[in-house]
């Protein structure tokens, strides 16, 4: 069964609890079972004060919109760029049309499904992923992410992933990691609209994905 046919049962039988229910997931399935990395982006939930009802990875297929996914555009841009560093000149402007060619190879998921306004109720929002909470693991295991890049959300996935007991690592910059079930790297990273210089948010999870990997690498990754 494909990963679409997949997130479609789950989602019919998610949807009749969360009123609004936003769909997410993969953008385009055979763009991310093709892309060098499979990149999962875990966010809290969509900003929509009209009700949600609609479906994320068509919303990104169209290119989204410049607050939260340009910056996810220069993150993948600078996670796949081979090691090589990227000027900030070369990524500083972002056009609709790279929006729709970059974020295609991505899964882009929220733990909340009902939509929010643009300040998360942190209450309600735990609130709901207790209730979600099989669910949110059984999307999450649909994707088989080689990366994970929590959104404002790393604390909140491991707990919904039952890995409470898994040792969260440092990079040597303060950026807080772990490994999931099937030993992939899930950084716990800030929202792409953190109040902070937008330059300074893209590499610094450039730097801590960069030192993630390097440490796979050459197994300095404590065995759990």
């Amino acid at each position: 069964m494909t990963i679409l046919k997949e997130e479609s049962a789950l989602f019919e039988r998610w949807k009749g609890s969360r009123k609004g229910f936003v769909a997410d997931g993969v953008v385009c399935e055979e763009d991310y079972l093709s892309a060098p990395l499979k990149l999962c982006f875990v966010l809290k939930e969509v900003n929509d004060l009209s009700g949600g009802g609609w479906d994320l990875r068509e919303f990104i297929r169209n290119g989204a919109r410049p607050q939260s996914w340009d910056n996810i555009t220069r993150w993948i841009r600078c996670i796949e760029s081979s090691g090589l560093d990227i000027h900030w000149k070369d990524l500083k402007s972002v056009t609709e049309d790279q929006r729709k060619s970059v974020l295609t190879r991505i899964c882009a998921m929220n733990m909340k499904k009902s939509p929010g306004g643009h300040t998360t109720e942190r209450a309600s929002f735990q609130a709901v992923v207790a209730e979600d909470r099989e669910c949110i693991r059984e999307q999450y295991a649909l994707y088989q992410a080689d990366l994970t890049i929590c959104c404002g959300t790393g604390w909140d996935l491991r707990w919904a992933l039952g890995l409470d007991d898994v040792e969260v690592l440092e990079t040597t910059r303060g950026i807080k990691w772990f490994l999931n079930a099937e030993q992939k790297p899930v950084i716990m990273y800030s929202h792409p609209e953190a109040r902070v210089q937008n330059s300074l948010l893209v590499y610094g999870l450039v730097d801590a994905v960069r030192e993630v990997f390097r440490n796979q690498s050459v197994g300095q990754i404590p065995a759990h």
